[in-house]
């Protein structure tokens, strides 16, 4: 029987298919057959794909994206524009993965989401990812033009390890190495490398995301520990965070990456900062891919198109 009182019943439901199919732990497989694992996974867990008015591949100086076009929007309607990176540890994760959670947002929101196929680990090491998300956010800026998205309503945003690489862009973009960003959505994002947070400690079985998992993913991408307190590894660890976008910050109770999440929001907020956090107590780390079965990943989803709506209506 799974534990952890105050667990979403919904949540707690896919604990039990896990269970019940006998699914191995990432950390206990290769990088193909974690890829493979999750694949597997996106028919049960994801709900169908909503219908948008366009989809289409785009080539963002040699990096593989995706544009999202919201339903109801003119061809050649000028968009506030989302660079959306996926989660996965660094390692695993695609386009094909976060089609449906892009789909919702760009809908939503009313938003054109660019989503960005980065380099993944362990046969790219950090700092491959973050180079992908600088070039193709470069790429987006300039050429939002053409892509129908308005440059100075540009947002950034992912969830757990692509939660990273969008602080991380934020960071930049306040010091001037990228082009302005307007807002920052970072949904359960991994900030600290380091680990050290209490809620490690909290969530060591039973869950799709473990602290083991979340150390396995953090070694193929990171194996030299000197660089985990970089800030462009560790956004948590930046100097100063004053000075970087609005920011939305998405957490879950159950997830080892909890307490780094919810003390980046802290800081923000301490460091002047315009930041809402919204914790979702009951649910654990990667539920918002799993609406087919978590029903609160709709809530999610919707309160943060909300929240890039509002921030990007100007």
């Amino acid at each position: 029987m799974i534990r952890y009182p105050g667990l979403d019943p919904d949540a707690r439901r896919v604990l039990e298919m896990i269970r019940l199919a006998n699914r191995p732990p990432y950390e206990t497989l290769t990088a193909a057959e974690a890829r493979a694992l999750q694949v597997a996974s996106m028919p049960i867990l994801q709900p169908p794909a909503a219908e948008v008015a366009q989809v289409r591949a785009v080539d963002a100086d040699g990096i593989a994206c995706r544009l999202y076009r919201p339903l109801g929007s003119a061809a050649g309607a000028m968009l506030p524009g989302l660079v959306f990176l996926h989660g996965g540890g660094w390692m695993i994760g695609s386009l094909d993965t976060y089609d449906v959670v892009c789909r919702r947002l760009a809908n939503d929101a009313g938003v054109a989401v660019v989503t960005v196929d980065y380099r993944l680990a362990p046969e790219h090491r950090y700092p491959a990812a973050v180079e992908d998300a600088v070039a193709a956010t470069r790429w987006v800026a300039r050429e939002a033009h053409s892509l129908g998205i308005d440059p100075t309503r540009l947002a950034v945003g992912g969830d757990s390890a692509g939660g990273n690489l969008a602080a991380v862009l934020a960071l930049m973009a306040r010091d001037r190495a990228l082009p302005p960003i307007a807002f920052q959505l970072l949904v359960y994002p991994a900030t600290d490398m380091t680990m050290q947070m209490p809620s490690y400690q909290r969530f060591v079985t039973d869950f799709p995301l473990t602290a083991a998992t979340a150390r396995w993913f953090r070694d193929a991408y990171s194996p030299d520990p000197v660089r985990w307190t970089e800030w462009q590894a560790s956004p948590l660890r930046a100097a100063s965070l004053a000075g970087t976008a609005p920011a939305f910050v998405l957490t879950a109770g159950h997830d080892p990456l909890v307490d780094e999440g919810r003390a980046y929001a802290c800081r923000l907020e301490q460091e002047g900062v315009r930041t809402t956090l919204m914790h979702m107590a009951d649910q654990m780390h990667g539920f918002i891919t799993m609406g087919r079965v978590v029903r609160a990943a709709d809530t999610a989803l919707l309160h943060c198109a909300a929240a890039l709506r509002a921030a990007l209506s100007g």
